[in-house]
This record gives structure tokens, C-alpha cells and sequence, in this order.
């Protein structure tokens, strides 16, 4: 990656959104020499706050297309960027093993036939009596779990890894603006940015990672991208039964959709994501509990300690996600709905090599 040259005026660039993807980018091109700004309402409560931090790279099953290509591109990078934040945070990391499962024989015939073709890849398949599926039978009194475990795969905390990104945010001096980005145009070969308590930012180049809104800031806007919302949202259970002992499930795991990630002894996140809704139903329990028929008394929906929600994006009629260099200093990265976690290290990196095809 080329950094600016040090006798180069350093170009400002204006990053609207302050999630996962948009501050791995403020960190990518502040290490390159530039000049950044990072401009939200909510700097930390955002659609990344609600993530649940699971990278499913290896285990994706898709070995082919634009998708797979981002996805292996990134766990590539993972290895570096932990390495420099755990200088500022050593408690991060990548816990690993990821385990997928289902109770659908279909689907785990799929999976099967997957891990057979894919050798040397960190794939394996459960076995029926192995420990690991006797133990979620046990705990969720279900008798036909099955599925795959991907030792390259794993979860990174997301709010441990946010943190880590603010404090290295701070150690360069990032500027941060807690205010909405409401309309942005071009003058001559700037851009400037308009917030809703009608500040004027100048910039030589924006980059748009907030989602949702990102397509509608552009005056006189001719590109056709259409973004939908798409809903994630967890639920924590806490149990106080002495006979409860959680400890004995997987870190992280997937149930037909349903990802679980055990915290204690008898506490436990349940989440999903699910597409073209705005706000959580009020049957939440429910719908994150289904793949269990005869639920456990622990599992009961008065023992629900707390339950939250973030609003993604996915485009319509183009595949996720959205990087697009939409015009000279005009880029727009967003649409992560279900990978932003594991795809922002690719992401920005993608930027960087944007924005020095235009400045160098």
C-alpha cells in the first residue's frame, strides 16, 4: 500500500457513518497520511453495536463469486490488524472454533457434502455422540442436532473490538463531528458536506458507510442504488436454576440461522438477522427461539434480561455489498447486512486503493 509522500499536502476525507466499516477505514487511510473526519449522530450506538461479532468465513458455503472472494480476502488480513490493536487492547482476539448446525436432515446432508469437498480447509463433521452435540441436546432437550465444526472460523467481541478501535481512533487524533450528514455536494473538485445543525464540511473526497441514508445525501443524485433495511436482533436469557450449567455449551454456535453465545453459567445471547423489517415483532422471543419445539424451562421468555436491535442495510437487485466508486472523491461503501464484522479489513483496504488511484 503506498503512503502519501511526506511533502504531500495530506488530502481530507470525510467519513459519514461511524460503524464497523467506517472506522476501519478512518484507521487504514489515517495510517496511510490521511486527513480524516468521522461524522455521526451516534459515534457509539450504532447498527455495529447490535452485531454479534461472528465471523463465518471458511464455513461460508459458496465457493465461488464476488462474495466468497471478499470474504477470503478478509480472514487473509484479520491475522494483521489484530496483531497492531491488540497493541492497544491485548484482551482482543479471535476466539475459535465456529460451529454450524441444524435439525433439518436436508440441510445437514448439504453440509456434509460440503465439508467432504472442501479437505484441508479446517472443516470436520460432528459426530452424532460426540460431546459437543450431546451437551446441546442436552441443554436444549432436543435429541436431532447435527452438524459441522470450522476451527478457522470463530467470533471477535464486538463491543471490545469497537472500544479498541475508539482508543486507536483517539491515539491518532481522528476528528470526530457528533452530528447528521444531511445533504453533500460537489464544488469544483471539492466536496462539501451540510449537517443537520448546518455546519459545512469541506473535504477532498467523502466516503459514505451509514447505511440506509448513504445514497439519499448526494444532491442532484443520478445514481440508481436502492438500499432496504434489514433488522438484527438478540435477545439475553438469564436463568437462576441451580441444575442450569451453560458452561458446558460451545463459546459460539448456530443453530438454523439462530446464532447463541454463551456468557456464563446460566446466561446466554440468542440473535438473528432478519430481512426487510425496521423494528423487532412483538413475538422477538419466539422467532429467535424457534429452532427449539419443546423449550427447556430455563428457556422461557420471562427469563428474557434484556433485548436490543440494530437497523442494517442490504441492496435490492445487487449483490451485498455495495463499493462503488460513484464519482471522482465519491465513494460508497455500505450494504454489510449480515458480514460487516468480517468483511471490513477488505473493505477499507478496497478504499485505500480508491482513493490512491485519485491522489497519487
Amino acid at each position: 500500500m503506498k503512503r502519501l509522500k511526506e511533502n504531500f499536502q495530506a488530502p481530507h476525507i470525510l467519513i459519514v457513518g461511524a460503524g464497523i466499516i467506517g472506522k476501519f477505514n478512518a484507521i487504514e487511510l489515517s495510517e496511510l497520511g490521511y486527513k480524516i473526519t468521522i461524522a455521526d449522530p451516534a459515534l457509539d450506538k450504532n447498527s455495529s453495536s447490535a452485531a454479534l461479532g461472528l465471523l463465518m468465513g471458511n464455513i461460508y458455503q459458496k465457493r465461488n463469486g464476488r462474495g466468497w472472494i471478499l470474504r477470503k480476502q478478509s480472514l487473509e488480513l484479520w491475522p494483521k490488524w489484530i496483531k497492531l490493536f491488540q497493541e492497544f487492547n491485548t484482551e482482543l482476539h479471535i476466539e475459535k472454533p465456529l460451529i454450524q448446525l441444524t435439525t433439518n436432515d436436508k440441510k445437514f446432508e448439504k453440509l456434509e457434502k460440503f465439508v467432504k469437498n472442501n479437505t484441508n480447509q479446517g472443516l470436520e463433521i460432528l459426530e452424532k455422540d460426540s460431546i459437543v452435540i450431546k451437551n446441546i441436546n442436552k441443554s436444549f432437550k432436543t435429541k436431532n442436532v447435527k452438524g459441522i465444526i470450522s476451527h478457522k472460523d470463530g467470533r471477535i467481541d464486538p463491543q471490545v473490538l469497537l472500544n479498541t478501535l475508539n482508543i486507536y481512533l483517539k491515539n491518532k487524533k481522528i476528528n470526530f463531528l457528533k452530528d447528521e450528514i444531511i445533504k453533500i455536494r460537489k464544488l469544483n473538485r471539492q466536496w462539501i458536506a451540510t449537517s443537520k445543525r448546518n455546519n459545512e464540511i469541506k473535504a477532498d473526497a467523502i466516503i459514505l458507510c451509514n447505511s440506509l441514508d448513504a445514497i439519499n445525501l448526494i444532491v442532484d443524485n443520478p445514481h440508481k442504488i436502492q438500499l432496504k433495511p434489514v433488522l438484527g436482533q438478540a435477545i439475553e436469557v438469564c436463568t437462576s436454576l441451580n441444575e442450569v450449567n451453560l458452561l458446558s455449551l460451545p463459546k459460539h454456535f448456530n443453530i438454523d440461522g439462530k446464532n447463541i453465545i454463551r456468557l456464563t453459567k446460566n446466561k446466554i445471547i440468542i440473535g438473528s438477522t432478519d430481512e426487510y423489517h425496521e423494528k423487532p415483532e412483538e413475538n422477538v422471543f419466539e422467532k429467535l427461539t424457534d429452532f427449539v419445539k419443546n423449550k427447556p424451562n430455563w428457556l422461557s421468555k420471562e427469563r428474557v434480561t434484556r433485548k436490543w436491535f440494530g437497523i442494517r442495510s442490504r441492496p435490492e437487485g445487487e449483490p451485498s455489498p455495495i463499493q462503488k466508486n460513484l464519482e471522482n472523491g465519491l465513494i460508497i461503501c455500505t450494504g454489510f447486512y449480515k458480514n460487516g464484522f468480517l468483511l471490513a479489513p477488505e473493505c477499507s483496504r478496497w478504499v485505500a486503493n480508491e482513493l490512491n488511484k485519485y491522489f497519487i
